[in-house]
């Protein structure tokens, strides 16, 4: 049974040893891989751990704190200097609605917990466990909550594990199980409505699930999507834009964005009659390159990026 359920009830029996302790820092760098000078580094030079400190002085990290770390490398494995990760995390909406009553702790035991179950279910190749318990987290969480915080992260590391035997095995399964469930959804709200909003996949910058969950979380019943396939050209968006006739575009990318991408964003715009957007984590990557620009930028968190695309087309949002 998920954590938060003992919570509400003043009990939390289930925690375990590795989700209830915190950490000293040698067991932070055995678990990240990250060493403890550069620990150190990142907490004195740019703010970005803050440990528990015991009487003695001695540094103690909680799963939150292990879960941010790994955060930052991520974002250092995609090209971003360190100096600059402390102000995307801060952008980052808070991890879940319930942080005000619930420690972070324990809501990323929770999360925790149902990886572990989910990871059971990819792990034994069982895709009617794994259908089971994807209806369980959705009956506990919210959309945006149950594939950022917990379905991703899980896909991540399948993705970036694929040098031990049977990962790449598990991480298809687990892909091609979420891109079906994801597509499932789509169509279910795609219903009739008569306004369109196209999105494409900057090209090499994101995979098919990436872009079909971005898309999930732009979806309402007002405004439907339509998806181009991975690999559209960038030079014929001008083209599929004149045909469809789209309200707008949405442009989405998780690598950090080249150069020359907003001079191509602004070239593009001033050839169509929609507003063109910036979504994932090159959105909030280019924020300051494009602020003036016509280009809106709708970040990378579901439930911001939908509030901001309903903004951008009501006319209440500036870019």
């Amino acid at each position: 049974m998920p954590v938060l359920t003992d919570v509400a009830t003043g009990v939390s029996d289930s925690l375990s040893l590795e989700q209830a302790e915190l950490f000293p820092i040698r067991e932070v760098a055995r678990l990240t891989g990250v060493n403890p000078v550069t620990l150190r580094a990142w907490e004195r030079r740019y703010g970005l751990i803050v440990p528990t400190r015991t009487e003695s002085g001695h540094r103690l990290y909680s799963m939150a704190d292990v879960g941010r770390v790994r955060s930052i490398l991520d974002w250092i494995e995609r090209g971003v200097a360190v100096s600059k990760i402390g102000k995307i995390l801060a952008k980052a909406a808070p991890l879940q609605a319930l942080s005000h009553i619930i420690p972070n702790d324990l809501v990323q035991a929770d999360y925790a917990q149902w990886q572990q179950q989910v990871g059971a279910a990819v792990s034994a190749f069982d895709d009617i466990q794994l259908d089971q318990v994807y209806g369980q987290i959705f009956s506990s969480y919210s959309q945006s909550v149950v594939f950022q915080d917990i379905l991703l992260p899980l896909w991540k590391q399948l993705l970036q594990r694929q040098d031990t035997f049977g990962r790449t095995s598990e991480w298809q399964f687990f892909d091609g199980f979420l891109r079906a469930r994801v597509l499932q959804r789509l169509l279910l709200i795609r219903g009739k409505q008569p306004r369109r909003v196209i999105v494409s996949a900057l090209a090499g910058q994101c995979r098919e699930l990436e872009l079909l969950i971005a898309a999930l979380f732009l979806s309402n019943e007002q405004t439907g999507v339509r998806i181009l396939t991975i690999g559209q050209p960038f030079d014929e968006l001008t083209l599929v834009c004149e045909r469809i006739k789209p309200v707008a575009l949405v442009l989405f990318s998780n690598h950090v964005p080249a150069p020359e991408l907003p001079r191509r964003l602004n070239r593009l715009a001033m050839s169509l009659d929609c507003p063109v957007l910036l979504a994932g984590d090159a959105s909030d990557l280019a924020q300051e390159s494009l602020a003036g620009s016509s280009i809106g930028c709708l970040g990378n968190e579901g439930t911001v990026m939908r509030q901001r695309l309903k903004q951008f087309l009501a006319g209440g949002l500036d870019t």
